[in-house]
């Protein structure tokens, strides 16, 4: 493509120099182009000098998987091997040796981690799904604060109980959820989603969820819900 713009621009009269200078690219790197389109660039004829041999590789591998460092990371390996006054290779050679041999997989003698679906909370009309939090007010005194405690049901983007205290607690948040919750009419599976803030799980706040017959949410997760009309 750039061959073509700088072979128009010359047809109009434009010199090849300040073409090239123009979009960036060397004369010298034009002339090659043009006799052939095929990247001529290739790596290295020879192996490093440092690069470890079979037998090398083979001795880090079976010092990974020995039963003194096979639930141990390189990260640990590397240093312990060290006291010992050995030395196989740096933590990014173990790395790559253990990956091209296909042994990368968890090492530790705890149980390896289980990918879990984030849970999801979905409304489809109002009063199945509130979310709540504690905002800071600034005071008239430097460092001391008020907290906005507010309850939004998430569908239609109600304020549905609000409340300013001096201090952040659940037992407060408790009554200000029973007030709202009452006010609306106890409804029946109302789900709460929070963050996993101290009030949230408090154990007021949660027996009083659990005697309102409401399940309550307290992880980092966005809700969902459609845009009213």
């Amino acid at each position: 493509m750039i061959r073509a713009l700088v072979v128009e621009a010359m047809a109009q009269g434009a010199r090849q120099e300040a073409v090239c200078a123009r979009i960036g690219v060397s004369e010298r790197t034009l002339q090659r182009w043009q006799h052939s389109a095929q990247d001529g660039r290739h790596g290295p004829y020879s192996a490093p000098a440092n690069k470890l041999s079979e037998l090398e590789r083979q001795l880090l591998v079976a010092a990974a998987n020995s039963p003194e460092f096979r639930d141990v990371s390189p990260k640990q390996i590397v240093p312990s091997l060290a006291d010992q006054g050995r030395y196989l290779g740096s933590e990014s050679t173990f790395y790559r040796v253990l990956k091209a041999a296909d042994l990368m997989a968890h090492r530790g003698r705890a149980k390896a981690p289980v990918p879990r679906p984030k849970p999801e909370l979905f409304a489809s009309g109002p009063l199945q799904v509130w979310t709540w939090d504690i905002s800071y007010l600034r005071s008239s005194v430097r460092g001391e604060f008020f907290y906005l405690y507010m309850v939004v049901d998430i569908f239609s983007r109600r304020i549905v109980g609000w409340d300013v205290f001096k201090e952040e607690s659940s037992v407060l948040a408790a009554g200000l959820i029973e007030r709202a919750s009452l006010a609306a009419g106890s409804p029946k599976g109302l789900k709460l989603h929070s963050d996993n803030g101290g009030p949230m799980k408090g154990c007021t706040m949660l027996a009083m969820l659990q005697s309102l017959g409401m399940s309550a949410r307290c992880v980092f997760h966005a809700c969902r819900s459609p845009i009213p009309q």
